[in-house]
């Protein structure tokens, strides 16, 4: 028989052992490589830390997680410190995640790779994204901070290489927490403006820590989404930053991004000087040539005085030519005139005679035709008082009046009887 004292219910039991776990096991630091990484919209992340020969359950609660700048993925190696518990609900042995470290390399400098990796696969350090710079800038902004050496050695750079470009100071905190987003708004301020030619981003050297405002993804991408032109030029010559490999130029040291930005004033005036000889030179060859361009004209002028003797000379010759040309033109003119009249005089006379001969027969034939030439033959005309002829007897009526045509005069007759054939 079981004594009832004795006898734990599965909660109560659950606590006994959280509670013994959470008493007699201290916090403690282990190293183990992380599975089975689970990311929900909570915030929090759970995984499994394990070796060759077991695992322990993990939970790493949203608020111990704002130290961690690196991503932490399924296989890789870390150290987490945590408190070792039992989640009653389901009776599982787990460790509350408190800290988290790569195993191997620091927590920055993993954030550092697992950033630049990614906005490398993403093209933002491509060199055909780069802007040009121009090479003759007349407003250079800085963004920076105004308490700094850093300001000072670019201005003292530019008065001494360039002193044609105004400076234009952004100033902004490069360091401390959150200080990436005043750098961002300095930047965006700068570029939103428009007012300058190239924007420096500068700060001095120091720890990958103090350095780290410019390793933020949210300041790659607004220096990569700017506008204007930007020479990053962050810590000492050995130093990099994932600012230094999105901008469109990367210095080494400040002095060296005010050199970057301008061109030496002494190279600008042995140019000047040169192109100021090269155009002199230019403008005299110019010159020597339209001289002797000139010379050779002179020599092809004529005098103005042999010049009219020449034309009223050839004036000369064309009026002799034209007089001739018109003698004999006329001269060609009245003999075709001559040969027209001839060919006319003779067309006429021989016209005159046809037309003479045409006529005469056809009086002829006139002649034959005509009713008085068949009259004197013995034959006459009758008509009526209407000198309409008559044809036929059956137009004449008993007492009608006819005249009747003979070669050599008429007879009037009154009809008093008619005969049919």
């Amino acid at each position: 028989m079981f004594n009832i004292d004795e006898i734990y219910t599965v909660t109560n039991f659950l606590k006994l052992c959280r509670s013994s776990i959470e008493t007699n096991v201290p916090h403690c630091f282990i190293q183990g490589e992380i599975s089975n990484l689970s990311k929900p919209s909570s915030g929090h992340w759970y995984f499994s830390l394990k070796d060759a020969n077991g695992q322990i359950r993990c939970a790493f609660f949203r608020l111990n997680q704002r130290k961690i700048q690196f991503n932490p993925e399924n296989g890789m190696s870390v150290i987490i410190r945590g408190a070792p518990t039992l989640y009653e609900q389901r009776g599982d042995f787990q460790l509350i995640v408190q800290q988290m470290e790569p195993a191997g390399i620091g927590n920055l400098q993993l954030a550092f790779d697992q950033l630049k990796n990614k906005l490398r696969i993403e093209g933002l350090f491509e060199s055909e994204n780069k802007k040009d710079l121009p090479l003759y800038p007349k407003k250079i902004g800085v963004i920076s901070s105004s308490s700094g050496s850093v300001i000072r050695d670019i201005i003292k750079v530019l008065k001494s290489r360039y002193p044609f470009a105004k400076i234009l100071l952004y100033d902004t905190v490069v360091q401390g927490e959150n200080s990436h987003k005043k750098i961002i708004k300095a930047l965006q301020a700068a570029d939103s403006q428009k007012n300058c030619d190239v924007l420096i981003l500068a700060r001095g050297g120091g720890s990958l820590e103090d350095l780290w405002a410019f390793n933020e993804e949210e300041l790659a991408r607004a220096i990569y989404n700017c506008y204007t032109p930007i020479i990053s030029s962050i810590g000492h010559e050995t130093d990099t930053t994932i600012a230094d490999f999105v901008a469109d130029v990367r210095a080494p040291t400040p002095s060296a991004a005010a050199v970057s930005a301008t061109p030496d004033r002494n190279v600008l005036i042995y140019k000047a000087s040169k192109l100021r000889k090269d155009l002199q030179d230019l403008i005299n060859q110019f010159l020597d040539k339209k001289h002797a361009s000139l010379n050779m004209l002179q020599l092809k002028i004529i005098d103005p005085s042999q010049q009219l003797l020449l034309n009223a000379q050839k004036l000369d010759d064309y009026e002799v030519r034209l007089f001739r040309i018109s003698n004999s033109l006329i001269d060609k003119n009245k003999t075709n005139l001559n040969q027209q009249i001839i060919r006319l005089r003779n067309h006429s006379d021989y016209f005159i005679k046809f037309q003479k001969n045409q006529l005469s027969n056809k009086a002829s034939l006139l002649n034959l035709l005509s009713p008085l030439n068949t009259l004197s033959r013995g034959y006459t005309i009758t008509h009526n008082e209407k000198e309409k002829v008559i044809v036929s007897f059956k137009n004449i009526k008993s007492g009608d009046l006819i005249v009747t045509k003979f070669h050599d005069g008429k007879v009037i007759s009154k009809v008093t009887k008619k005969e049919d054939n």
